[in-house]
């Protein structure tokens, strides 16, 4: 196995989870087609839950690891760093068995929580089977993230990358396959088709688990994994504390993240109600938002998923060092990234968001408006989560409590108070919990920001530089695709002639937009230009 720099890990994970993620907005084209927009709830309630309990036990703990395992590889602790691996094995063991049994058995309360009295749509039972069919993967999935936070922890990014397109094929397989047979050939329940679908994460991730477990047993001697290592003067006392203070903010910080999801999920099917939708639109509307529409936004989000995936060594190293300038630099650098990359995926996605929607999942009342402002709302989730990752590995762990707590504080506030508004200006209610999550965030980043600015002196030249650079290239970008999109509107218009369109649109809109990065530098300037130069001679564009 090779080891990755900041930038080159960052291409690796970006590239490879561009790929996952453009399966997993792929797949549920017939997957929707298969279970209807009832159906698609279910699913977005299992995942729902599912990610809450999940991040309880995998949300801090495979970052910790990373953390922990790059500290003691800098310092030459090579034993303490195997016996981190043990303690975190069985941490896990016991937080994911309890949060199954308590999944498993509480499903039925838990159903009662999403959709309250609402009627017309889902019933408890159909819900409460889901949840116990992906519940099952609590007892598989963590012990895969904390194998994955080990090898990164070592700057092994492609393994780690390659096994979750493993499982991402394998799952989506699952999906397709046990949906279409359970629903289509054998004529049973929509619900239970949904949760066999789930099930198959549960697959998914034993197989991956396997493939990094070969990994590392073949590649034992790069890892330094002895048996005779030397027990070096470290504790296990100091490695649980160490374990629990790096684990904690992140679990805090995804815990009251989701638990703001669900309750979100839960507010815009009630204030819907309120407002007159039937039972039946509310959820769809609900899960449009929380997933389908989301699912289509999955591409940006594997740049922030790949970025944090390669921040965490790389700062740590530098903090040890105590190397804050270095710090500073990766920082502006990762955020940059995210800007030049995923600002412009958003912007296409918006423009385009009829198109888009329709190709997916077909005509919806719903999706394409929400499609229109939802990239947005992720970009800056995205922006949010790079920061967070950033703050831990420098542990600045009270301004991650203070700033993501109080967004979810102003965003939990604004939620039914927008909604409310927004159907008395006649502008379409559901806008208003995006609105409340725009909000929430932008408090976020402003916190962090400044805390940063006020603690560690840093500064935002890089990224300012970058907005401005970018800026006349999106604006460029996004006129040619309206102009196009318009003179093609009436010559494709169908959902399989729309994929035409958007292909065309993007295609053009992407050349434009790098055409134009490149030329003015910011390219080289966020990838380095010996990163720069290496792309284009692998695509033969001379420099």
């Amino acid at each position: 196995m090779k080891k990755n720099t900041f930038v080159e890990g960052t291409l690796i994970a970006s590239l490879s989870l561009l790929l996952i993620k453009f399966l997993g907005a792929i797949y549920v084209i017939p997957f929707y087609s298969i279970v209807g927009e009832l159906g698609g709830a279910l699913y977005s309630y299992a995942y729902t839950v599912y990610t809450l309990v999940l991040n309880i036990c995998t949300a801090g703990i495979p970052i910790a690891i990373s953390k922990i395992i790059s500290e003691y590889n800098t310092l030459e602790k090579y034993e303490a760093k195997e016996r981190t691996l043990k303690l975190a094995n069985k941490i896990v063991a016991i937080i994911s068995s309890i949060l199954f049994l308590a999944v498993f058995i509480f499903a039925k309360e838990i159903s009662f929580l999403i959709i309250g009295n609402a009627t017309g749509g889902n019933t408890i039972e159909e819900i409460e089977l889901v949840i116990r069919s992906i519940s099952f993967c609590l007892l598989i999935v963590p012990f895969l993230a904390i194998k994955k936070g080990y090898l990164q922890g070592h700057k092994y990014i492609t393994p780690t990358t390659n096994s979750q397109v493993i499982e991402q094929i394998i799952r989506i397989a699952i999906i397709l396959v046990g949906s279409y047979l359970t629903i289509n050939v054998f004529k049973l329940k929509v619900s239970l088709g949904v949760a066999i679908s789930v099930f198959g994460a549960f697959i998914a991730g034993l197989i991956a688990y396997i493939y990094l477990e070969l990994k590392i047993r073949k590649n034992k001697k790069e890892l330094n994994i002895s048996k005779n290592l030397k027990k070096d003067d470290i504790t296990n006392k100091e490695i649980l504390k160490k374990i629990l203070m790096f684990s904690l903010p992140p679990i805090i910080v995804s815990i009251s993240t989701d638990i703001y999801n669900m309750t979100d999920l839960s507010l815009i099917i009630r204030g819907l109600t309120m407002l007159g939708y039937s039972g039946s639109s509310a959820e769809t509307i609900a899960s449009v938002i929380s997933t389908w529409a989301s699912k289509i936004c999955l591409i940006v989000n594997a740049i922030a998923t790949g970025l944090t995936i390669s921040i965490v060594p790389h700062m740590v190293s530098h903090f040890v060092k105590k190397e804050y300038q270095s710090i500073n630099n990766l920082f502006n650098k990762a955020i940059s990234i995210i800007i030049v990359v995923g600002l412009p995926m958003s912007l296409g996605i918006s423009l385009l968001s009829n198109e888009i929607y329709m190709i997916f999942y077909g005509y919806s009342e719903y999706g394409s408006v929400v499609l229109k402002l939802l990239p947005f709302s992720i970009f800056l989730t995205n922006i949010t989560l790079v920061i967070n990752m950033a703050l831990q590995a420098m542990n600045k762990f009270k301004t991650i409590y203070i700033s993501t707590i109080t967004g979810l504080i102003v965003n939990a506030l604004l939620d039914i108070p927008l909604i409310l508004l927004f159907e008395k200006i006649n502008i379409y209610p559901y806008y208003g919990a995006i609105v409340a999550t725009i909000i929430g965030s932008i408090t976020t980043l402003l916190i962090s920001l400044s805390k940063l600015k006020k603690e560690m002196d840093f500064k935002y030249k890089d990224i300012l530089y970058t907005l401005k650079k970018v800026a006349f290239p999106l604006i460029i970008m996004s006129v040619s695709t309206i102009i196009i999109s318009t003179l093609l509107k009436n010559i494709f218009n169908t959902r399989l002639t729309m994929l035409i369109t958007t292909s065309i649109c993007a295609i053009i809109g992407a050349i434009i937009y790098c055409i134009l990065t490149y030329r003015n530098k910011i390219l080289t300037s966020v990838l380095g230009e010996e990163q720069t130069n290496k792309i284009l001679k692998k695509l033969k564009i001379k420099n």
